[in-house]
C-alpha cells in the first residue's frame, strides 16, 4: 500500500484482489436468483433444495471473507 497525505491507497494488486472477492460475492448472489424465483413464485421444491445449498455456500464464502478481513486488519496482510 502507498501512503499519500496520511491516506492509505491500495496498490493495483490489492485493489484487484478486493474487486475479485467482491465480484465473486456478487456472482454467487446473482446465480441464486432463478432458483429463488422458481421456489418462492412457482413453488418448485427442487429449487428450494438448490436455494438452501447455495445459501450454505454463501455462508461459507462470507466466513472466508470475514476471516480475510480480520487477518488483514490485525496483521496487515491477506490470509493465505
Amino acid at each position: 500500500m502507498e501512503n499519500i497525505d496520511n491516506e492509505t491507497v491500495p496498490t493495483s494488486e490489492q485493489h484487484g484482489a478486493t474487486a475479485a472477492r467482491y465480484e465473486e460475492l456478487k456472482a454467487k448472489i446473482a446465480a441464486m436468483e432463478p432458483d429463488f424465483v422458481r421456489f418462492y413464485v412457482n413453488g418448485n421444491k427442487a429449487a428450494g433444495t438448490r436455494v438452501r445449498l447455495a445459501m450454505q455456500e454463501l455462508k461459507t464464502l462470507a466466513q472466508e471473507i470475514r476471516t480475510e478481513v480480520q487477518n488483514i486488519k490485525n496483521e496487515g496482510k491477506p490470509a493465505s
